[in-house]
């Protein structure tokens, strides 16, 4: 397929042009999922998409599948797609790069005037973040059946808005079922997120599958109470239990090391006022290791620290663990199929496991999937500083697009 070359600056472009979309004083991006910036962003897409001659559905989780037609329609679309909300403080690469990519491969497909034995679709996956609407990858995960429509339509951020009332004013809350259809196979192609392969010298990470991960909800309720007078031997300080927490996280992390991840990313203390002791503080905790076994010694860990910090300080606690998503690995035929592309096309390469979540992840439970990395500027992610070069960009959308084509013409036609 060396003939067969996507245009790395129409790609670029496209990447360019919709990262105005939420930009940030620092150069990064503010997209938050089912806001009126991503509504602003799927209009562009489908636009695109309709130009590039595919038809467009939405479903009721507001996923969007863009569909170029093949030579038998009624095979099974090799499917490829990413997000395209952000984090708060995020950059321009992070899911975007996955979503124009796959359109890219259909535009490359439709210059060449090539016609793949099955449909060639493109995903956008509604709320891959989870930072405004938790857990992460909802809409996925009602696509793969791990969540049901109700769950995922009820989801609320920290202002109480579900995901099935802003999917109505933002206007996609698509008549299309949710899931439930074959899949020939899934791709998604991503900044890596860390930095292995810039620090290997690597252009492509061949995806073998994602570490495990366990999302916790915590509140710590004490007693609010003047910062003056109040001993401090008499306090039940919310904080103060917090505070310790993040600690006992941290070093359950460090002691499982070199792979384990431990986080807490939000805290929310109330009243919030400089001269009030907290009487409540909800925080947030992230929990990533590829082992199983070692994510759940990470999980007894844990709640032993928790209870014995709540009862030490003389605190309440209500503990959740709102997500489990056990460690994947990816189909080997995929796998295969983007490391032979990297091979064909000269690009260094080599296996790599996800150390995030991606919609991926859940795809994989319904259909064969694998992911291709490319090098983000200093590991950096999540960031308004995120960078990658159009150079390695390229790279990854070209080995997409040999991986992709093969397992759609792998497929023999019925007509």
């Amino acid at each position: 397929m060396k003939n067969l070359t996507v245009n790395g600056q129409r790609l670029w472009e496209s990447i360019m042009e919709l990262a105005k979309i939420g930009a940030t004083d620092k150069g990064g991006v503010c997209r938050l999922a089912l806001t009126d910036l991503d509504r602003e962003a799927r209009d562009i897409f489908i636009s695109w998409c309709k130009e590039a001659g595919c038809s467009v559905s939405v479903d009721k989780m507001g996923n969007i599948f863009a569909r170029r037609s093949g030579k038998d329609n009624d095979l099974p679309p090799v499917m490829i797609g990413s997000h395209l909300d952000t984090q708060p403080t995020g950059g321009k690469f992070d899911g975007i790069y996955g979503v124009l990519s796959g359109l890219e491969v259909i535009r490359t497909l439709n210059d060449l005037n090539y016609e793949t034995n099955t449909p060639v679709e493109v995903a956008v996956w509604t709320n891959e973040e989870g930072s405004r609407f938790a857990p992460a990858m909802v809409a996925s995960g009602v696509f793969a059946g791990v969540f049901d429509l109700d769950y995922g339509l009820s989801r609320a951020d920290l202002d109480g808005m579900t995901m099935g009332e802003e999917l109505e004013r933002i206007g996609y809350n698509g008549p299309e079922d949710v899931g439930g259809r074959p899949l020939t196979a899934f791709f998604e192609a991503h900044i890596e997120q860390g930095p292995i392969l810039e620090n290997e010298g690597k252009t492509i990470g061949v995806v073998t599958g994602a570490q495990g991960q366990r999302w916790y909800e915590v509140t710590f309720t004490g007693q609010e109470a003047h910062a003056g007078p109040t001993p401090m031997p008499t306090r039940r300080d919310a904080l103060l239990g917090a505070a310790r927490a993040v600690e006992a996280v941290n070093r359950i992390g460090m002691s499982h090391q070199p792979t384990a991840c431990a986080t807490v990313g939000l805290i929310q203390a109330q009243p919030n006022s400089r001269n009030v002791i907290p009487g409540q503080v909800f925080f947030t905790i992230d929990f990533r290791h590829p082992d199983a076994d070692v994510l759940a010694q990470m999980d007894a860990e844990l709640r032993t620290d928790l209870e014995k910090i709540a009862g030490d300080i003389g605190l309440e606690m209500a503990f959740e663990e709102i997500w489990h998503s056990p460690p994947v690995p990816f189909n080997k035929d995929c796998v295969d199929s983007v490391r032979k592309a990297a091979e064909d096309w000269g690009y260094s390469h080599r296996d790599i496991v996800s150390g995030a979540g991606h919609d991926a992840c859940y795809i994989s439970r319904v259909a064969p999937t694998s992911m291709v990395f490319v090098p983000c500027e200093n590991g950096i992610s999540h960031n308004e500083i995120e960078n990658a070069t159009q150079e390695d960009l390229t790279a990854g959308c070209q080995v997409l697009f040999q991986a992709a084509v093969a397992r759609a013409n792998s497929v023999p036609t019925g007509k």
